[in-house]
């Protein structure tokens, strides 16, 4: 990719010097989290402070871990693949069309499906045969994002989200990215796979994960005035990616985890 993605150096990653180590005594409110060592008193209160991160990610990069990490720490659910069935339960709809949805380009008619399902995909004859577009099953899948959003905090990993939830002014939105050598790694050592593969792999998905969120937000995917945060998970690794964008989400959120 010709296009270098965005990178965080973190003394200035957000303008200032000395940012990370400020916000871990920042006199910032304390965050209403669902089983969080909240108290009860303060869980009552808990919807005035609901809250995002959102996850973009070059494959390989680690960002359905470190999600699951910021998940695990702050007691909210992780939406990744999970969207695919909250989608399909909702609508009616098999989960098979909103997996290969998931898996091209943006601008195509993907499938047909059987006659049961009606209104506003079927045509007046009610036939058998009907046809979902990639846009129809995105906007199905949207708007569950928003209602998930607004009934709880979560994280969501990509599927647009922070364009989605671009009005929602109590989301994060990070991109993750890694040193190659580090994602052929990691993709190796899921897929066990050679490194050729990988890197094959790596290009095939990162060029297809651009081509949907580029079509559907008009924003260019990996670029770092698209999100808030931008950070490379090779130099502190998993978990030390989570806790610096909580660290992050906690002065931009005025909120402490």
């Amino acid at each position: 990719m010709e296009r270098q993605l965005g990178r965080v150096v973190l003394d200035a990653a957000v303008g200032f010097p000395g940012f990370a180590r400020g916000l871990l005594h920042a006199d910032l409110p304390t965050a209403e989290i669902p089983g969080h060592r909240c108290g009860k008193r303060r869980q009552r209160g808990i919807g005035l402070w609901k809250f995002v991160i959102n996850i973009g990610r070059q494959l390989g990069s680690g960002g359905r871990t470190v999600g699951e990490i910021i998940a695990r720490r702050l007691g909210v659910r992780l939406y990744d693949k999970e969207l695919i069935n909250l989608a399909a339960r909702e609508s009616g709809i098999c989960p098979e069309f909103f997996e290969k949805a998931d898996e091209k380009e943006s601008r195509g008619v993907i499938s047909t499906v059987v006659g049961y399902l009606r209104a506003p995909f079927v045509g007046d004859d009610g036939g058998v045969t009907n046809v979902l577009s990639n846009d129809a099953l995105f906007k199905i899948q949207s708007d569950v994002i928003r209602a998930v959003a607004a009934r709880e905090s979560a994280v969501f990993v990509g599927r647009c989200a922070d364009y989605i939830l671009r009005e929602n002014p109590r989301c994060v939105n990070v991109f993750l990215t890694a040193d190659d050598a580090d994602r052929i790694g990691r993709i190796r050592r899921r897929q066990g796979c050679t490194a050729e593969e990988a890197r094959a792999m790596m290009e095939r998905v990162d060029a297809r994960r651009a081509s949907y969120y580029n079509y559907y937000s008009s924003r260019t995917w990996g670029e770092a005035a698209t999100y808030h945060l931008c950070v490379s998970t090779s130099p502190l690794g998993d978990e030390g990616t989570a806790d610096f964008i909580l660290e992050f989400a906690a002065r931009k959120l005025n909120m402490k985890f």
